[in-house]
Protein backbone atom coordinates (compact mmCIF):
# COMPACT_ATOMS: atom_id res chain seq x y z
CA UNK A 1 0.00 0.00 0.00
CA UNK A 2 3.13 1.98 0.38
CA UNK A 3 4.22 2.12 -2.54
CA UNK A 4 1.13 3.10 -3.95
CA UNK A 5 0.44 5.95 -1.95
CA UNK A 6 -2.23 4.35 0.09
CA UNK A 7 -2.75 5.35 3.55
CA UNK A 8 -3.99 3.24 6.25
CA UNK A 9 -2.76 2.22 9.59
CA UNK A 10 -2.72 -1.27 11.01
CA UNK A 11 -5.25 -0.52 13.56
CA UNK A 12 -7.08 0.62 11.29
CA UNK A 13 -7.62 -2.22 8.88
CA UNK A 14 -7.97 -4.16 11.58
CA UNK A 15 -10.75 -2.89 13.20
CA UNK A 16 -12.63 -2.85 9.92
CA UNK A 17 -11.73 -6.58 9.29
CA UNK A 18 -13.21 -7.82 12.65
CA UNK A 19 -16.10 -5.95 11.90
CA UNK A 20 -16.95 -6.28 8.41
CA UNK A 21 -15.59 -10.76 8.26
CA UNK A 22 -14.38 -11.12 11.71
CA UNK A 23 -11.32 -12.24 10.00
CA UNK A 24 -12.52 -14.60 7.72
CA UNK A 25 -11.16 -14.10 4.38
CA UNK A 26 -13.59 -16.33 2.33
CA UNK A 27 -16.67 -14.40 4.48
CA UNK A 28 -19.49 -13.58 1.62
CA UNK A 29 -22.49 -11.42 3.03
CA UNK A 30 -25.79 -12.69 1.34
CA UNK A 31 -28.32 -10.74 3.21
CA UNK A 32 -27.32 -7.07 2.40
CA UNK A 33 -28.83 -4.78 -0.24
CA UNK A 34 -25.68 -5.50 -2.42
CA UNK A 35 -26.48 -9.14 -1.78
CA UNK A 36 -29.86 -8.48 -2.93
CA UNK A 37 -28.99 -6.71 -6.04
CA UNK A 38 -26.51 -10.01 -6.93
CA UNK A 39 -23.28 -8.11 -5.88
CA UNK A 40 -22.49 -9.58 -2.72
CA UNK A 41 -19.58 -8.61 -0.74
CA UNK A 42 -16.85 -10.65 -0.04
CA UNK A 43 -13.71 -11.23 1.76
CA UNK A 44 -11.94 -9.94 4.75
CA UNK A 45 -13.26 -6.37 4.42
CA UNK A 46 -16.30 -7.17 2.14
CA UNK A 47 -15.61 -5.85 -1.15
CA UNK A 48 -18.23 -5.95 -3.78
CA UNK A 49 -16.69 -7.01 -7.11
CA UNK A 50 -17.49 -3.96 -8.88
CA UNK A 51 -15.43 -1.84 -6.45
CA UNK A 52 -12.51 -4.57 -6.04
CA UNK A 53 -11.68 -4.17 -10.22
CA UNK A 54 -12.05 -0.21 -10.21
CA UNK A 55 -10.02 -0.20 -6.63
CA UNK A 56 -7.83 -3.13 -7.70
CA UNK A 57 -3.61 -2.34 -6.58
CA UNK A 58 -1.31 -3.45 -9.27
CA UNK A 59 0.79 -6.12 -8.61
CA UNK A 60 -1.67 -8.15 -6.00
CA UNK A 61 -4.20 -11.30 -6.75
CA UNK A 62 -7.36 -10.51 -8.89
CA UNK A 63 -8.75 -13.17 -6.64
CA UNK A 64 -11.36 -10.58 -4.30
CA UNK A 65 -11.15 -13.76 -1.93
CA UNK A 66 -7.11 -13.14 -1.53
CA UNK A 67 -6.64 -11.26 1.80
CA UNK A 68 -3.83 -8.54 0.48
CA UNK A 69 -5.55 -8.57 -2.48
CA UNK A 70 -8.91 -7.73 -0.59
CA UNK A 71 -7.34 -5.42 1.57
CA UNK A 72 -5.60 -3.43 -0.62
CA UNK A 73 -8.57 -2.39 -2.61
CA UNK A 74 -10.59 -1.58 0.02
CA UNK A 75 -7.83 0.58 1.69
CA UNK A 76 -7.54 2.15 -1.78
CA UNK A 77 -11.36 2.39 -2.12
CA UNK A 78 -11.61 3.74 1.41
CA UNK A 79 -8.48 6.32 0.74
CA UNK A 80 -10.43 7.59 -2.31
CA UNK A 81 -13.99 8.16 -0.54
CA UNK A 82 -13.11 8.63 3.07
CA UNK A 83 -9.00 9.84 3.15
CA UNK A 84 -7.84 6.75 4.91
CA UNK A 85 -9.36 2.97 5.78
CA UNK A 86 -8.51 4.99 9.08
CA UNK A 87 -11.59 7.04 8.71
CA UNK A 88 -14.09 4.44 8.47
CA UNK A 89 -15.99 3.47 11.44
CA UNK A 90 -19.09 1.47 10.14
CA UNK A 91 -20.05 0.03 7.01
CA UNK A 92 -18.56 1.23 4.20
Amino acid sequence: MNQHGIPGSYDGIFRNIQRESGGNPQAINLYDSNAAAGIPSKGLLQVIDPTFQAYHVDGTSWDIYDPVANIAAACNYASHRYGSIDNVFSAY
